[in-house]
């Protein structure tokens, strides 16, 4: 989509991230919202590079990018994955002329992001004329929330219906409220309010029919985008706990071999998980969704006992503010905490109780 005029020729988007990632994880991410990392990203061709994907390897190129990111800096993780999910759902649900106004503003390096969580009294749309709709409204939890270009919110319509309205937010600054967003991790993120009051729609706003964006398998088999991002930080704290222990000559110890044992296997086996999610999402087929409901679970224990693995290991000095490790778990801590988890878990336990849902990959 864009050319990677900064990196040496022939080199692929995914390997420009990783050149970008690889720098970004010897900093001790800062805790403002990312937006000269985000540039970077486009710069390196990432922000229109996942518009569509389809079986072929661009799942996998997307599943590293993710992966590489998240390693480095799990709140612009969190913001790049909203972004590709918003251009997928765009690209998807949009008509031409709205795919063909997506592609021009990806060229010129716009970001965007999706809002579904809201207050109590939630979002609606209203229309006041032919192809005129006006909202009200707010969202909650919205990452990047007075920081991005263009957000794609579910409002509901007249009739009780969820509709996709992708709103044009770049300058408005004063509908954004971050003071609440007071947490100890994924600060950068700025997952605060936005106030839409008042705030008119066309109909190039309008994005497919109602209730698009909870169409399955899509809705739930999307997560694994999100595990990508989670594995990414926890393969990184693998990595930052084996080069303390080398460092400090604690590899001798069998104690702590067997602990980085555990990690390790947990790690790896997560990304197994994760790589065929993304592979049953890609076709969008029904047995997607419970193995995606489990992918969340293996991941987010593989991030819990590392976490606890790298604290024990490292002791003290794995809380100290200028630690990556410090840093790693403060933000991860928070962004496993997806919504539903023993349901998500649940659910995919029924699924395979009631049917073998592995797909072509059987057991026997």
């Amino acid at each position: 989509m864009y050319p990677l005029t900064q990196y040496p020729s022939g080199w692929s988007v995914l390997e420009a991230v990783r050149h970008l990632a690889a720098s970004w994880d010897q900093e001790n991410t800062h805790e403002d919202f990312p937006a000269e990392r985000l540039h970077a990203l486009f710069e390196a061709g990432a922000l229109g590079a996942f518009k569509a994907v389809t079986p072929g390897g661009a799942t996998d190129a997307l599943l590293d990018v993710l992966r590489a990111i998240g390693g480095a800096d799990l709140s612009l993780g969190r913001v790049y994955e909203g972004h590709v999910n918003a251009v997928q759902l765009i690209a998807t649900y949009g008509d031409a002329e709205q795919r063909a106004t997506l592609d021009t503003d990806l060229e010129a390096g716009r970001t965007f992001g999706v809002w579904n969580t809201e207050p109590a009294l939630g979002l609606a749309i209203r229309k006041v004329g032919d192809d005129r709709w006006t909202l009200d409204g707010a969202k909650s939890f919205a990452t990047g929330a007075g920081h991005l270009d263009r957000i794609l919110v579910t409002a509901r319509d007249e009739t009780g219906g969820k509709q996709l309205v992708l709103v044009p937010i770049a300058g408005e600054t004063d509908r954004a409220d971050n003071a609440g967003w007071q947490v100890r991790g994924m600060r950068g993120t700025c997952s605060g309010a936005f106030d839409f009051s008042d705030m008119a729609i066309g109909r190039e706003g309008v994005i497919g029919a109602a209730n698009e964006y909870e169409r399955e398998p899509r809705f739930s088999a999307g997560a694994w985008r999100f595990t990508a991002v989670q594995l990414g930080a926890v393969e990184a704290l693998v990595r930052h706990l084996r080069d303390h222990l080398v460092a400090s000559g604690k590899s001798d110890d069998p104690i702590q071999r067997a602990r980085f044992a555990t990690c390790l296997t947990e790690t790896r086996s997560a990304g197994l998980w994760v790589r065929r999610a993304a592979h049953l999402a890609e076709t969008q087929s029904a047995e997607a969704i419970p193995f995606v409901l489990m992918t969340r679970g293996i991941v987010e224990e593989a991030g819990l006992r590392t976490m606890e693995a790298a604290a024990r290991s490292v002791g003290t000095a794995s809380f100290f503010a200028k630690s990556r490790i410090d840093r790693i778990t403060r933000d991860l801590g928070l962004y496993l905490r997806q919504p539903v988890p023993d349901q998500a878990r649940d659910r995919a336990a029924a699924a395979w109780l009631e049917e073998d849902c592995w797909g072509d990959d059987r057991w026997w």
